[in-house]
């Protein structure tokens, strides 16, 4: 019998169920006896099992895969579920689907069905069997894009082949497995939880992402000479995570998804339409307002309520929508020594005189809506009031000790006296301090794992990153009208799990704006444009001016060119803006640019609400010349250039036939430019520069 689900067949015979074949041609490749010795898309190991095969440290062909047997199955137009069972455990996968995507979401559930306790090792939400072949398809002609994380070098793409990273044709199953993993709190500080494989000889793309906001692992290897997908979340492999489950106890694993098309583009666009069926959604957030935050080349950690005043003045006189005042608002110790003396969240009188919610007041005066930052999951290792009022047991701790990193310690969300703190800071942020916005912010990573009894390190920790969302979700629901921001020094939490319950995350916190473009440029590939905050400070504080507030006006003439300002504006057209620095030291002339800006920023809404991602150059990287990124919708292409080089001709092949191209921004430009047959051809005047580009489809 034959279940049809999405570009996903299984296959039920002998008792057994397994599945046909991402790569359909694989089929008559397979002994016809493979069931029997491997399971396909359901794996569990269970101590003390045999696996009988050399595993080296991959996770398929787990000790259960071979004896699980076929239970049953439900399905609807957008639900599967399939059930297994093995002498231990009962797995039910569950796969739902979405009418204008290819791409399925997949979790697995682990219910113990022995008569004891039984402790589980590994267990994948879901293993694609045969997604290539080794003896139909060179390694040769695989590759992996493996998405590279950093800070202030967010998603940063590496393509290579499988023979490069040392799958090789040697025989039809070796011990090498293409294998990334996360362990933490930072989820994706050195890689995304996501990949795509293409198969050049076929022309077919699988993408992935792994919707966790802890650990994580994604392995590709080999079975009877074929190519396998393992997706997971806490894994034994990276990190010894295992669970006890007590009879009839569940353990439910993480979400993932998987997409397929026949384009790279492509299947950027089918997780594209996915992640918006999952994205966090916040009611204030839908006209995707603009933000004025002033830390970025501004305050930094030393905002006061005079230098406030001036540039919440200048904002509203350019038209923002949000102002948020960042890091520092609160403590009375100086901004740059004050992250381990944080915790209390309460108003700064030295900064503050008059009380935050005087300038807070003062913002909402001026037409804009005021916000202010905080790093709830944390409080400085010499914050002695917090230290004083938390019990030990508030905090995360390893080897019995409260876990301290940069300065901070971790709280515990699993713990009551935790939340009803963090639960009366919000409230006092919002009600007592006038926030209609604000910034979460999570700068350090607590390593290998946490202290819990019957639990492995990465496991319980797992259970406290679960608390944090949870909490999140409920002053969410506490205050429907504050628009609440996920950032993680930038974008080292970018998982899915993590922007289902945000609608708006920062996406690095890269200071230089000639460097943006490489993140600016790729970060489609990970986020929706309508959640992904860029930053754009046209007046930045390098160079003669250490201090911002040293600045003037006639060094801003004589250092800040037009070209610059262009440039930070466009930076942040493909996502959402996070407009900052010293604006009102700009010359009219310039102040103009960054008006125009905002304005065209605004008419692009529709755009980043439904256009998928369009990467006519590839994705690019730190170091390249050109840029060029986009999006598309079913009418029309718009398009940020980037020139990183010296001036002069660059030519864009757009692989598709256009009626027109205009220059969107800015208006003014003289920068020549033609289409030629399917090409764009740029002559630009200035080196360092960047233009927008609007296309009508032919």
């Amino acid at each position: 019998m034959l279940i049809e689900f999405g570009f996903l067949q299984f296959e039920i015979a002998d008792g057994k169920i397994g599945v046909v074949g991402v790569d359909e041609p694989l089929k008559e490749n397979f002994p016809s006896n493979w069931r029997q010795e491997y399971g396909g898309f359901a794996e569990v190991s269970v101590a003390g099992q045999d696996r009988t095969h050399h595993c080296g440290l991959k996770s398929a062909r787990s000790t259960e895969s071979g004896e699980f047997r076929y239970v049953g199955h439900t399905q609807t137009d957008d639900t599967l579920v399939l059930v297994q069972e093995s002498k231990f455990v009962r797995v039910e996968t569950t796969f739902c689907r979405y009418g204008d995507t290819s791409a399925l979401r997949a979790y697995s559930t682990v219910t113990n069905i022995a008569d004891k306790p039984i402790v589980i090792e590994d267990v994948a939400a879901l293993c694609l069997p045969k997604i290539a072949s080794k003896t139909d398809s060179e390694v040769t002609d695989l590759y992996f894009y493996e998405f590279v994380q950093s800070h202030h070098a967010e998603c940063q793409v590496r393509r290579a082949s499988f023979a490069d990273y040392g799958m090789l044709r040697s025989t039809s199953e070796g011990q090498k497995s293409l294998g990334f993993s996360n362990i933490g709190s930072w989820s994706t500080k050195e890689r995304l939880p996501q990949g795509i494989i293409e198969n050049a000889k076929s022309g077919d793309f699988l993408a992935f992402q792994i919707e966790s906001n802890n650990a994580w692992r994604y392995e590709i290897s080999d079975v009877y000479g074929g190519f396998y997908l393992y997706l997971t979340g806490p894994s034994f492999h990276s990190g010894g995570w295992w669970k006890k489950l007590q009879p009839n106890e569940r353990y439910q694993t993480a979400t993932v998804a998987v997409a397929k098309s026949k384009s790279l583009g492509g299947v950027l666009g089918e997780l594209t339409k996915y992640r918006r069926h999952i994205k966090g959604v916040c009611a204030v957030d839908e006209t995707l307002p603009t933000i004025f935050n002033e830390y970025m080349h501004l305050s930094w950690d030393n905002p006061t309520e005079e230098n406030t005043k001036i540039c919440a003045a200048n904002a509203a006189k350019l038209g923002l929508d949000y102002y948020v005042i960042d890091c520092g608002w609160h403590n009375e110790e100086p901004g740059y020594k004050v992250y381990p003396y944080v915790g209390q969240w309460k108003e700064s009188k030295a900064r503050f005189p008059s009380g935050l919610k005087k300038t807070t007041d003062y913002i909402r005066s001026l037409g804009m809506k005021p916000g202010l930052w905080i790093e709830p999951e944390i409080i400085g290792k010499s914050c002695e009031e917090m230290l004083a009022y938390y019990d030990d047991d508030c905090f995360l701790k390893r080897n019995g000790e409260k876990i301290c990193a940069l300065g901070r310690y971790f709280l515990n969300f699993q713990n009551e006296k935790v939340v009803d703190y963090l639960n009366e800071t919000i409230r006092r942020m919002v009600e007592d301090y006038g926030a209609e916005y604000i910034k979460l912010d999570y700068n350090q990573d607590i390593g290998y794992g946490v202290d819990k009894s019957g639990e492995s390190g990465i496991g319980a920790f797992e259970d406290a990153a679960k608390a944090y969302l949870a909490w999140v979700d409920g002053i969410r629901a506490k205050f429907p009208n504050v628009l609440f921001e996920t950032c993680s020094s930038g974008g080292l939490r970018m998982d899915y799990q993590t922007l289902s319950h945000f609608s708006i995350i920062s996406t690095s916190d890269q200071t230089d704006y000639l460097k943006y473009p490489y993140i600016a440029g790729n970060v489609l590939a990970t986020v929706l444009p309508e959640q992904a905050a860029v930053w754009s400070y046209p007046v930045d504080s390098f160079g003669a001016v250490n201090e911002p507030f040293c600045a003037t006006k006639d060094w801003c003439e004589a250092h800040i060119g037009k070209e610059q300002v262009i440039m930070n504006m466009i930076n942040s057209f493909l996502g959402r803006i996070h407009l900052a620095s010293r604006l009102e030291l700009l010359s009219d002339e310039k102040t103009s640019l960054v008006k125009e800006g905002l304005a065209y920023y605004k008419s692009l809404k529709e755009a980043k609400m439904t256009g998928l991602p369009y990467l006519p150059i590839g994705f690019t990287g730190f170091g390249k010349k050109l840029v060029a990124s986009g999006l598309q919708t079913q009418e029309k292409i718009y398009l940020a250039v980037w020139n990183l080089g010296e001036k002069g001709r660059v030519e864009i092949p757009l692989g598709q036939k256009v009626k027109s191209v205009k220059i969107g921004y800015p208006c003014a430009s003289e920068t020549a430019y033609f289409i030629d047959g399917e090409t764009l051809v740029i002559d630009f005047e200035n080196a360092h520069s960047a233009r927008f580009f609007e296309f009508i489809k032919g």
